[in-house]
C-alpha cells in the first residue's frame, strides 16, 4: 500500500474524507468490511490531478509504484510460512518492550461480520492457542461501530494488557483513539490503518493497486485487442476498492481493451448478475469482467451460463465458490488475493515485541495471486463456499472443523 517506509506519513492521505466515506459505506456489509481499507496507511499524499485524469482522489503514485515492485520481490522469513514473511522489511528497536512472561495479550477488533473477517478471526485464535507464554487473551469486538471501538480500546487501557492489537474500524475517526493507547502498550495495528506511526508495527498484505493491476494485466494478456471489458466495482469511497480500480485503469489506459462500462454492483450478487445480464443484451457479447472484489464473481460467471455464452476471462477472488467454480467449468480465470493469513501476524508480533526482538515497522507480507497453475494448491475440498483460501490455517489446532470444513 505504500512505501514501507514511516507510517507516519502514512495516513495523511486525506484521512478526514477518508473516515467520511468508510464511516458511510461500513454498513453496507460484505461491500466494505470484507475488504480491509488498505489504503488507511499510506504514504504519499494524494494526487489531485488524478481526479481530472479518471483515477480515483484516493490515488497516490508513489504508492501505486511500490506496491507494484513489491510483486516482484522475494520476502524475507520462513519458507512455507507467508504469515511471517515480510517484503522490504525496515526492523525497528523493541528493547525498551521487552519483559518477562506470561502475557495478558488485547485484541481490539473492527468487527466478525463478513466470511473474510470471521475466517480470520478463527485464525488468529488458533494462533494463540499455539503460545503457552499467553496466559490471557482479552477481546472487544466493536461490531462495526467507530463509537464502540474508542470505548473499547479506552476500556482494554486498564485491563493492564502487555501489548494491544488493534483492527481500525475506520481510519480517521481511530486514530486519536490509537494514538492515546500508544504511550501506554505496545500496539500492533493489522489489516486497517490509522493515521500515526506510533504503533510499533503496522502489519499488510501488500495492498488495493497490486489487486487491482494483477486482475487487469491478466485480461489485457487473454482478451484479444478491442475486447469489450466489463468493470464489476462495489462503491465508489472506499480506498481499497478506489485504489484497485485505479491501479487496473492505468493498465487498461495502455492497452487497445474497450472498457464497455464501470458498474457498482453494492457486493449484491443478484444485483451483479443483472448488470451483467443488461449488458449481455446490450452488446450482444462480452469478452472479459474485471472485479474490484470476488465475493459476488460466481453471479457474474452464472449470468453467462444463463444466457447460454461462454464465460470469458474473468477475475475473482480466493474464496472457495468461485475457485471451485472456476475449476468445474473450466474458466479462464485469475485470482488475486487480500490474504486472510494476515490475522496469524499480529499475535506472533506481539510476542516478538514483548521478548524485546526487533519487528518491521511497516511489516508487508506476500500477496499471492492464485493462478491456473496453482489452482489445485488452493482448492480446499471439504471447506464451505465462503472460507478463505489463503487462511494459512491448515497447520492450526482444529482444521478444517472449525473453519467449518470437514475432514
Amino acid at each position: 500500500m505504500r512505501l514501507p517506509a514511516t507510517p507516519a506519513a502514512t495516513l495523511t492521505r486525506a484521512a478526514a474524507a477518508l473516515a467520511a466515506a468508510l464511516s458511510l459505506t461500513a454498513s453496507l456489509t460484505a461491500c466494505t468490511s470484507d475488504l480491509p481499507q488498505d489504503g488507511a496507511a499510506a504514504s504519499g499524499t494524494p494526487d489531485k490531478s488524478a481526479a481530472t485524469d479518471g483515477r480515483s482522489a484516493f490515488f497516490v503514485q508513489a504508492d501505486h509504484d511500490a506496491q507494484l515492485a513489491m510483486r516482484t520481490q522475494q520476502p524475507t522469513g520462513p519458507a512455507g510460512k507467508p504469515w511471517e514473511q515480510a517484503i522490504d522489511p525496515q526492523p525497528t528497536d523493541t528493547a525498551r518492550y521487552a519483559k518477562d512472561g506470561p502475557y495478558h495479550l488485547c485484541f481490539s477488533n473492527a468487527a466478525t461480520d463478513n466470511p473474510w473477517r470471521q475466517v480470520g478471526w478463527k485464525s488468529m485464535q488458533a494462533e494463540v492457542s499455539l503460545h503457552k507464554e499467553i496466559e490471557k487473551f482479552t477481546v472487544l469486538d466493536a461490531e462495526g461501530k467507530d463509537d464502540k471501538q474508542i470505548s473499547d480500546i479506552a476500556e482494554l487501557q486498564a485491563k493492564d494488557c502487555d501489548a494491544l492489537i488493534v483492527s481500525p474500524n475506520t481510519t480517521a475517526t481511530l486514530t486519536p483513539a490509537v494514538k492515546g493507547a500508544c504511550p501506554k502498550v505496545p500496539v500492533i495495528v493489522f489489516d486497517r490503518g490509522v493515521a500515526t506511526d506510533c504503533p510499533v508495527t503496522f502489519i499488510k498484505p501488500i495492498g488495493g493497486y497490486a489487486f487491482g493491476a494483477d486482475a487487469a494485466e491478466f485480461l489485457v494478456d487473454r482478451v484479444k485487442p478491442g475486447g469489450k471489458v466489463l468493470a464489476l466495482r462495489i462503491l465508489p469511497g472506499v480506498d481499497v476498492l478506489e485504489t484497485r480500480w485505479s491501479a487496473a485503469k492505468i493498465v487498461f489506459d495502455r492497452s487497445d481493451l474497450d472498457i464497455a462500462g464501470v458498474e457498482y454492483t453494492d457486493g449484491d450478487a443478484a444485483k451483479t448478475k443483472s448488470i451483467v445480464s443488461n449488458y449481455l443484451q446490450r452488446h450482444g457479447t462480452l469478452d472479459g469482467v474485471w472485479m474490484d472484489a470476488g465475493a459476488t464473481s460466481v453471479a457474474a460467471v452464472e449470468a453467462f451460463e444463463d444466457a447460454g455464452v461462454p464465460v470469458p476471462p474473468i477475475n475473482g477472488e480466493d474464496q472457495q465458490d468461485f475457485l471451485t467454480k472456476w475449476k468445474e467449468a473450466k474458466l479462464t480465470a485469475v485470482a488475486p488475493t487480500y490474504p486472510t493469513y494476515q490475522w496469524r501476524t499480529p499475535v506472533i508480533a506481539a510476542l516478538k515485541i514483548l521478548k524485546g526482538e526487533s519487528v518491521p515497522k511497516t511489516w508487508n507480507l506476500p500477496q499471492p495471486t492464485v493462478t491456473e497453475d496453482t489452482l489445485d494448491t488452493y482448492l480446499r475440498p471439504g471447506m464451505p463456499p465462503l472460507h478463505y483460501a489463503l487462511c494459512g490455517c491448515e497447520d492450526l489446532p482444529g482444521y478444517p472443523q472449525k473453519w467449518g470444513g470437514k475432514q
